[in-house]
């Protein structure tokens, strides 16, 4: 039996869209007759068999309604959902015919036909169409036993988690068991034909119907909330998902079937930074973002155009990634009417006649620099390339901005710049003495200034994509060393507390995010593991699904990273961003450093530049007995 309603499931759903429109008219036309039969049957307590007049009163049943069914476009979306929504529209025609088909039958007065017929065919009609739908919906819309079927509970009985359970019921591959609410009015009752249970009680639910998926359907919650919710379901050892978020489903960017990855706030063990952004300092000036196209130039690009400068330039060497953000910000323009002009601008840092157009033309107010090669393994065997972009690209925009009366510029850093074991870090942390000297020199007119923070979430090189795929793939999850420790922040907190912090500078200030407690990146892995609905596997469980294999700290990678080269961080007026004054070389000693930086490039002498980074960066260890001594601060 089950195969043959496949089989007819298969059939119907292959044809056109028109003649499943004529099929659903012709069954209403049946029911519609049906009704009219039923009707006198129960009025005149007699099977009835039609004579007379009384043919006219089957004939008007017949014919009636569909002028109203096509109206309230009950043959639009045939069956797909059945529910409140449909239960309205099919009820409105229906009234509306049966006041119409009353009307009739009481002004013309048919011999043989009594007037309650117009009352009961109607009533009897509605039921009839209304429960054919529940009825067909359940058979061509709901799975038929399949093996590959998941059974989802529903986070969240309010309206989301209705609309949810309506989207998936509509296909094969998930089977609705139930909902979870919070609110104890709800308990025990039901939701489009689904029990409510409370949280408390998931364990036993997620056992008894064989659950391997929740789905947190609750899309305004904050993101606090979000987070308590993911925290309590972490070791139910189903997988947890999420619908978008209620501002996308709302634009029609996304729909209530879109089940999405948990967003990477949901993962972290602290409280969200929710400070706001003072605009003050953005609106009406022109602001140039250097590596615009990449993870933290993008994210500073959307929350100053946010601020309605009067001009945002986009500086990037990389096509594809300028290309999107330009684009991205002309249809948020565009939606919500921001006058900013937009100007996509490619080149290199490297390239000093391209920067000094740019800034020319242009003439930047605000600079932010975030353009950088970051990729610790990877720089350690392009050295060359790390000093190039990361120290002289710095100072090549540092001289624009000079050059260019700009009012500010913003260096964003990194904590491997602190005590580094690594040329990334190196290459960062003379960068950041570029930015420092220059910002002391007394004829300066640039209020420079550095903001310093560790790893974000959701950028390129983050481990949360990598273990994701990793997840995917079926394993093994690899961390480089079970003790390996990073401080973890989203990249939307990051810049909105790096647009904070370029707003306090006075000048020559690394102003440092507080981060909260590092992670260790090997608990990071077992809960995206059990949020997968996954078991790691260990030697005490070898029947685990995936396992997690360390390989070592790879070549210049540390166990732990550090925000602060001293131990005396001042408060600001933000309670997560902490200020330092740090050592450095004065500009007649680093200039000279940064003449032979450029030789040891140009000659690309790997073994003459890393001696420019061990005698000029703390930390940078290789002949302590050369190193320049730093001017305190």
């Amino acid at each position: 039996m089950n195969g043959g309603i496949l089989k007819i499931k298969g059939a119907l759903t292959a044809l056109p869209r028109r003649q499943k429109q004529l099929i659903v008219l012709f069954a209403d036309l049946c029911l519609a007759l049906f009704a009219t039969w039923l009707a006198f049957s129960l009025r005149l307590e007699v099977r009835h068999i039609p004579t007379g007049h009384q043919w006219t009163a089957y004939g008007l049943s017949g014919v009636l309604f569909i002028p109203f069914f096509i109206r309230f476009g009950l043959y639009r979306a045939i069956f797909r959902y059945s529910g409140a929504s449909s239960l309205g529209a099919t009820a409105t025609a229906a009234l509306l015919y049966g006041g119409l088909f009353f009307s009739i039958l009481l002004l013309a007065r048919f011999p043989a036909v009594p007037r309650s017929v117009g009352i009961l065919q109607p009533i009897l009609f509605f039921s009839l169409v209304f429960g054919g739908r529940i009825a067909a919906a359940q058979m061509l819309m709901r799975p038929a036993g399949t093996g590959n079927t998941r059974k989802i509970l529903i986070y969240g009985a309010g309206e989301a988690g209705a609309q949810a359970s309506q989207a998936l019921s509509g296909t094969h591959e998930y089977k609705i068991c139930g909902f979870l609410d919070d609110d104890k009015a709800k308990h025990g009752r039901r939701l489009n034909g689904f029990e409510i249970y409370s949280p408390a009680d998931a364990a036993a639910v997620i056992r008894r119907f064989d659950i391997t998926d929740i789905l947190i359907a609750v899309p305004s919650a904050s993101v606090e909330r979000r987070r308590q919710i993911v925290d309590a379901l972490v070791d139910l050892k189903v997988r947890v998902r999420a619908i978008p978020g209620i501002l996308d489903i709302a634009r029609g960017e996304a729909q209530f079937a879109d089940l999405q990855e948990l967003q990477i706030i949901d993962l972290l063990e602290r409280a969200p930074i929710t400070e706001s952004i003072d605009p003050a300092l953005l609106r009406g000036k022109c602001c140039l973002v250097t590596g615009a196209g990449g993870s933290i130039g993008s994210e500073l690009s959307r929350q100053i155009h946010a601020c309605s400068p009067s001009r945002i330039v986009l500086f990037d060497h990389n096509e594809f990634g300028l290309y999107t953000i330009d684009q991205e910000l002309r249809t948020l323009a565009e939606k919500h009417a921001i006058e900013t002009a937009i100007s996509p601008c490619l080149g290199s840092v490297r390239d000093t006649n391209r920067l000094n157009s740019v800034f020319s033309e242009y003439e930047p107010q605000i600079v932010f620099h975030a353009a950088a090669y970051k990729h610790v393994p990877l720089i350690e065997g392009n050295s060359i390339e790390a000093a190039t972009n990361n120290v002289i690209g710095t100072l090549n925009v540092a001289r624009a901005a000079q050059n260019s009366r700009a009012e500010r510029m913003t260096l964003i850093s990194t904590d491997k710049a602190v005590r580094p074991t690594n040329i990334m870090g190196a290459s960062k942390r003379l960068a950041e003495q570029v930015v420092q000297a220059l910002a002391a020199q007394n004829d300066n007119e640039v209020l420079f200034s550095m903001v310093r923070f560790g790893n974000v979430l959701g950028s390129s090189g983050s481990v949360v994509p990598l273990f994701r795929r990793q997840i995917t793939s079926g394993g093994p999850i690899t961390v480089t060393d079970p003790e390996v420790t990073r401080y973890f922040m989203t990249i939307p907190e990051a810049v909105g507390l790096v647009l904070q912090a370029s707003a306090m500078a006075q000048g020559g200030e690394v102003f440092v995010l507080d981060m909260g407690e590092p992670v260790k990146i090997i608990d990071l892995a077992r809960k995206m593991l059990r949020l997968s609905g996954k078991l790691e596997k260990t030697p005490a469980n070898p029947d685990g699904d995936i396992e997690i294999v360390p390989i070592g700290l790879r070549p210049g990678e540390k166990l732990y990273e550090e925000l602060l080269i001293g131990d005396n961080p001042q408060p600001t007026s933000s309670s997560h961003i902490m200020m330092a004054r740090e050592g450095f070389l004065s500009w007649d000693k680093l200039e000279r450093e940064l003449e032979e930086l450029r030789a040891a490039v140009e000659a690309e002498d790997n073994r003459r530049l890393h001696a420019v980074f061990e005698r000029t960066v703390i930390g940078f260890e290789r002949d302590a007995s050369q190193r320049l001594v730093v001017e305190p601060t």
